[in-house]
């Protein structure tokens, strides 16, 4: 069996605080509000130790016992170094932090002019030392919901092999004044831990809405110069990069939205591509499928990708299971999408 020695370092890893499985208590925690620290902290007493997803690490200085769980590595197991780069997840947190693996570019469907613009920002985080000033550090997705923006960002981040560090914007207004100016500092502190990395800000619009819709979007001042502090890069964000997602473009306050240099469409998808993802997520199926997919596929205009997948497919398969049959048939599913259409299309005036 290899000595420790021998084995691959991690690139880096991420734990969770888990508690005193010895003491029967999980519950309690020690608050790690400072990453460099908690990094130096960790790598003196863990330095070494060979782990992989799901090992538990145990505390033996200041919180005997203690144990954190192992969330992920990069690669998939090795052992802790002195360049691996550790971070905590605190329970309760708004930041989440991934090292993606299982989507790539090609597995969006369609999108072609999107993911030509993207791939800057996979160069830029493979080799961000390239760019130098003219890095892509903040960069716009805009578009309907379940168009692939999200998907997007994951690829990147999964063909790069960087972590992920993602938070939904509502998650950053606190409960008390300074939370979210907090949040938006420990997140990019986060990132400049482990950068070349991609910081994710989901739902943007919930904090970045024109002052005209001020009575929409509540105090969220403070969340709002904590960001812009951190895209005009007062601190050196070398090897971040921002990607904002929304909904709702128009809504975006110009202040805000001039910090973007890139912005990047996701457009709903067309007939080809509604047929590509309806053959492609309907092979997954444990059903047989024996449907005309292409007349599926033109009653479909106006749908999202996720409406396809969860709207349309996944309603005709709990609907077939439900009824006991052994396969779908194009009338299934053409019955799912008469009724869904129905449910986009907006009401009619009573005295119209």
């Amino acid at each position: 069996m290899p000595r420790k020695s021998e084995k691959a370092g991690v690139k880096y890893l991420i734990l969770r605080p888990l508690g005193y499985p010895l003491k029967a208590s999980y519950h309690e925690y020690p608050t790690v509000d400072n990453p460099k620290v908690f990094d130096r902290y960790a790598k003196d007493q863990w330095k070494g130790e060979f782990v992989s997803r799901g090992k538990l690490l145990f505390d033996i200085r200041m919180f005997p016992d203690f144990a954190f769980e192992v969330v992920n590595t990069e690669p998939e197991c090795g052992v802790i170094t002195e360049s691996t780069k550790i971070l905590v997840e605190m329970p309760s947190r708004a930041i989440e932090t991934e090292i993606i693996r299982d989507v790539c570019l090609q597995d969006v469907v369609g999108q072609e002019e999107a993911k030509r613009k993207a791939r800057v920002i996979l160069e830029f985080l493979k080799k961000p030392d390239k760019f130098g000033k003219w890095a892509p550090r903040n960069v716009l997705f805009f578009g309907p919901p379940g168009t692939g923006k999200t998907m997007t960002a994951k690829a990147l981040a999964n063909e790069a092999g960087v972590p992920f560090l993602s938070v939904k914007s509502t998650k950053l207004i606190g409960e008390h004044v300074g939370d979210g100016a907090r949040r938006i500092h420990e997140l990019y502190e986060k990132a400049r831990q482990v950068a070349p990395c991609i910081v994710f800000l989901d739902e943007f619009d919930s904090i970045a809405l024109d002052r005209s819709y001020q009575e929409l979007r509540g105090d969220v001042s403070e969340v709002v110069n904590a960001l812009l502090t951190e895209l005009d890069g007062v601190q050196r964000n070398d090897g971040i990069c921002t990607i904002a997602a929304t909904n709702r473009i128009e809504m975006l306050d110009s202040s805000i939205r001039s910090r973007f240099e890139e912005e990047i469409e996701f457009l709903l998808p067309g007939y080809e591509e509604r047929l590509e993802i309806l053959r492609r997520n309907l092979n997954e199926l444990p059903l047989e499928v024996n449907a005309k997919l292409d007349e599926v596929a033109r009653m479909m205009e106006g749908f999202s990708g996720r409406d396809i997948v969860e709207k349309v497919i996944k309603s005709a398969l709990h609907r077939a299971i439900a009824e006991g049959k052994e396969g779908i048939g194009t009338e299934d599913l053409i019955k799912i999408v008469s009724a869904k259409s129905m449910l986009k299309q907006p009401p009619k005036h009573m005295f119209a």
